[in-house]
């Protein structure tokens, strides 16, 4: 397929502008994501890059071909943070040891929780302390170029002398003077630095903690930045066709398509990561297409335990804390997509609620049919327009509708375009199978009451009927009778009363 072909638009954070996709390499369209620090479980903002990101991955294998496509989302296992939560959650062991508790059991309750959230896993899961190899060699190329030093045992990148150099400056992405990123920071104080924007590559460890072998000559072991670290794994997996990267300074082959992430992950992580690897490899750019999804809001307010509504994944798919229930995680992906990423979103109860609605007449519509190989060109061309799901949705409303007059086209269409999306999964029945189990009722017994309550209009006992009925709603079940559209029987289905 030809570059110019696929009409993929995307908003690019480093020029503000949509502009026309074209990747390095047709046969090998690489993106990389920012992924978890696994200290705690993921949140619900963390939630929505996952899942919009995924989206692009969908689109991306759409275009170019599942095996054309390389995505990579990191595991961040080396922190302080993953440092304090082990020495509180395991005080009794070496630090290393509950270090590794911790990082396997958030790392494998993340991935149950973004499965949940019919995500795709990426093509590679690298760990920071898997690539630490990678990290300190590029900060030995840092050093040797002058734009990095050693001092007291840290290793220091310095922008002002990167922006004293020809190349990419610092503050392209953030569109901020080295003053104005000054004045918004939270930096370091701290004597050995040269200047208050230097950043940290590597730093001595303090005894007990995880350390390894330091480069540029230092004695004692150290550990990475958070910076260096997506640096040197995006680098691993995806500038592997052309050598890894640190073997050639031919800027072309030291440049992947599209890094993304959260908005607030612009300055500084994704503007230091643009310093390291750009003055590591010589090149203009780290990677092409910048996108960043905005900010998350919980019922108006931004999220924080302060005000307790602090929400995580796993509570919303597997406990009562938000709106008095759980929710199944197709409910958060589409309440999730029915903003534009890159838009500001309030995650509110009624929004899942009516993502909730939005599914079951959805699921209906479609039954338990195969979705074929029918054409999803709309919904395709409202993902090419810069991911625009919403567009995408109001398509797949209209299908529904269609659908639900019996057009066995329509519904075929809906599946395979909601497909696209991560939506619509599975089949009606195992739809209704899973919210009922969710939600804790016998399924079988409702099923049984709705065949006694059809017998009882059948014999025009409405009474009887109505009895059934009004039992079937104390328990929280509200009925919906409506008609076979091809043979006009009654058919009655069900859905748990909001």
């Amino acid at each position: 397929m030809s570059e110019a072909s696929t009409g993929l638009r995307l908003y690019n954070t480093l020029t503000r502008a949509k502009e026309d996709f074209a990747p390095i390499d047709v046969r090998n369209v690489r993106l990389y994501v920012c992924g978890p620090t696994v200290y705690d479980f993921a949140h619900i903002g963390n939630a929505r890059p996952v899942i919009v990101f995924d989206v692009l991955f969908r689109l991306l294998r759409h275009l170019y071909g599942a095996d054309h496509v390389t995505y990579v989302r990191n595991i961040t296992d080396v922190d302080d943070k993953i440092n304090a939560r082990a020495a509180r959650d395991f005080p009794g062991l070496p630090l290393n040891e509950a270090i590794r508790q911790v990082t396997e059991k958030t790392a494998r309750q993340f991935h149950e929780d973004v499965a949940a959230l019919n995500c795709l896993p990426p093509t590679h899961e690298p760990r920071a302390t898997e690539h630490i190899a990678e990290m300190r060699a590029m900060i030995e190329r840092l050093v040797a170029r002058g734009v990095a030093y050693v001092a007291e045992d840290h290793v220091l990148f310095s922008p002002s002398e990167m922006n004293r150099r020809s190349g990419p400056r610092y503050g392209a992405l953030a569109k901020r003077s080295l003053d104005e990123m000054l004045a918004g920071a939270r930096v370091d104080v701290a004597s050995y630095k040269r200047d208050e924007m230097d950043f940290v590559l590597w730093k001595p460890s303090r005894p007990g903690e995880p350390g390894w072998p330091s480069p540029a000559g230092i004695e004692v072991d150290g550990r990475p930045g958070w910076h260096i670290e997506c640096s040197a794994m995006s680098m691993a997996k995806l500038l592997e066709p052309f050598g890894g990267g640190l073997q050639c300074d031919d800027p072309l082959k030291n440049t992947f398509d599209i890094h993304a992430g959260g908005i607030d992950l612009v300055f500084p992580h994704h503007e230091n990561e643009i310093a390291q690897s750009c003055c590591a490899f010589g090149s203009e750019r780290m990677a092409n297409v910048w996108m960043h999804n905005g900010f998350l809001q919980v019922e108006g307010q931004k999220m924080s335990k302060s005000l307790g509504n602090f929400v995580t994944i796993n509570e919303l798919l597997r406990t009562d804390t938000f709106g008095g229930r759980r929710w199944p995680g197709e409910v958060l992906r589409l309440a999730m997509l029915t903003t534009h990423y890159r838009q500001p979103i309030d995650f509110t109860a009624n929004a899942l609620m009516e993502a909730e609605r939005t599914l079951d007449g959805w699921y209906r519509a479609v039954g338990d049919v195969d979705a074929g190989d029918v054409s999803c060109a709309e919904t395709v061309d409202a993902l090419l327009d810069d991911l625009n799901t919403s567009k995408a949705i109001a398509g797949l409303h209209e299908l529904r509708a269609e659908a639900s007059k019996g057009s066995l086209g329509a519904k075929q269409a809906l599946k395979r375009s909601a497909a696209l999306l991560g939506l619509l999964g599975q089949t009606e029945s195992a739809w209704t199978a899973g919210k009922s189990a969710n939600a804790g009722v016998d399924r079988q017994a409702i099923e049984a009451q709705i065949a006694t309550r059809l017998a009882h209009i059948a014999a025009k006992d409405w009474p009887a009927a109505d009895r059934v009925r009004d039992e079937l709603l104390a328990q929280g079940i509200q009925l919906k009778d409506g008609k076979d559209p091809t043979t006009g029987a009654r058919v009655t289905t069900w859905e748990m009363k909001r």
